[in-house]
């Protein structure tokens, strides 16, 4: 008796156990059963910016590099290595003297020939009215008349010989053909300076021209069509990002499309114009470029919203009634946290954006604002930053990427 009051009591206490730990099951069964916490957001009309995102290399819009047209000695260096110079501001001066004495002789032979031609137009004249009374004969005055003419090119060319002379001497003082900045000096104040020379020693400096300047860049083939459309009724928009701490982009416009695609790299090679008058773009700096084709209105979510299956991409959407119902979308393009969708949606209706885990189709849904993100939620886990935030129309990151 005493052994089956024991037996008795043991199989009391499981059940005890038992119907407490049933207790428990069935309020976890409730709960995973209740409406799954998700974060939402409107589905909405905006202005989002149709763009074509590449990577440009800084070039100027001029360059030169200087030489000199005589040979001397550098007697002056008028201007220092990176200093920004107008055009025509002094940058050498070679030694004159030789090419003043070369002056010299030439305006000297120029008047010896001047000299010599007056004496010859004064004999033409006292024998032409011999020749007229027959007292010299045609031969001899047709000889004075040759040398008359021969005088008269002989001063020709010595003017031609003063006007080089003086163009040998303004090339002493080399001045600067364009506006820009000075680059690294190869030259010293008593070097010897030769013209002609090919080697690339025979650079001076080489000046750059900063502002405006060209940003260079390729965009994929296909995007030809877009570009040619575009901007037929209007000119593009590009901007720049120079690479640094400081991301505000240079503003400019599209000023030249190549007139056929590279064939090895299958793109297509665009210049923009930028005044850049704080000179943030560096000639030889890549950076990145962005051009900006359209600014439609489009219908938009928050990328965060979107989910990927086997049968294509999809949303779940939330029904007046706090129901989700899973809705296949077809998306047009991305922008920044952004998803344009051409299909599948209506303006004004409402997508998870967080917690698309636990939710089911069919199923209840409660509503949680977007700063108390539900745990084990989707890809849309990171809930502040899967699209709630407000971006005003035509507002855009720092570094957008899309395609059109």
């Amino acid at each position: 008796m005493i052994g089956l009051a024991l037996i008795l009591a043991g199989c009391g206490e499981k059940a005890q156990t038992a119907a407490s730990g049933g207790g428990k099951a069935g309020r976890g069964g409730k709960g995973a059963g209740g409406p799954a916490p998700v974060v939402v957001a409107p589905v909405q009309k905006k202005i989002v910016p149709l763009v074509i995102e590449a990577i440009g290399a800084v070039e100027p819009m001029r360059t030169t590099a200087v030489r000199s047209q005589v040979t001397g000695i550098l007697m002056k260096i008028a201007s220092k290595e990176g200093q920004d110079v107008k055009e025509g501001d002094l940058l050498f001066e070679i030694d004159p003297r030789p090419f003043r004495n070369a002056l010299q002789t030439a305006e000297a032979d120029l008047q010896k020939a001047r000299v010599q031609l007056e004496t010859a137009h004064a004999q033409v004249a006292r024998y032409s009215s011999l020749t007229a009374e027959q007292m010299v004969s045609k031969e001899q005055f047709e000889k004075i008349r040759d040398t008359e003419r021969s005088l008269e090119a002989e001063v020709l060319s010595d003017e031609a010989k003063v006007a080089t002379a003086k163009l040998q001497l303004e090339y002493c003082s080399i001045r600067t053909p364009l506006s820009g900045r000075l680059g690294n000096m190869s030259v010293h104040e008593g070097d010897l300076v030769r013209t002609n020379a090919a080697d690339a020693g025979a650079t001076l400096v080489t000046i750059n021209q900063l502002s405006p300047i060209y940003v260079t860049f390729g965009v994929p083939q296909q995007y030809l069509g877009a570009v040619t459309r575009y901007s037929a009724s209007r000119t593009l928009k590009v901007e720049v990002v120079p690479p640094g701490l400081d991301e505000k982009p240079e503003k400019g416009e599209l000023t030249f499309m190549d007139n056929m695609v590279d064939s090895s790299t299958g793109t297509l090679k665009l210049k923009g114009t930028f005044e850049n008058a704080s000179h943030r773009l560096w000639p030889g700096q890549f950076a990145t470029v962005t051009v900006t084709l359209a600014s439609p209105e489009v219908l938009t979510i928050a990328s965060s919203a979107l989910q990927t299956s086997q049968t294509g991409q999809h949303v779940f959407v939330v029904k007046p009634d706090k129901t989700a119902e899973l809705r296949p979308v077809v998306v047009e393009r991305s922008f920044e946290n952004l998803a344009v969708i051409a299909k599948g949606l209506t303006e004004g209706e409402s997508v998870v954006i967080d917690g698309q885990l636990r939710v089911n189709p069919g199923k209840p849904v409660e509503i949680k604002e977007s700063g108390a993100a539900p745990a084990g939620g989707g890809r849309g886990g990171k809930g502040k930053k899967g699209g709630t935030k407000d971006h005003g129309p035509g507002t855009k990151d720092r570094n957008p990427a899309a395609s059109s």
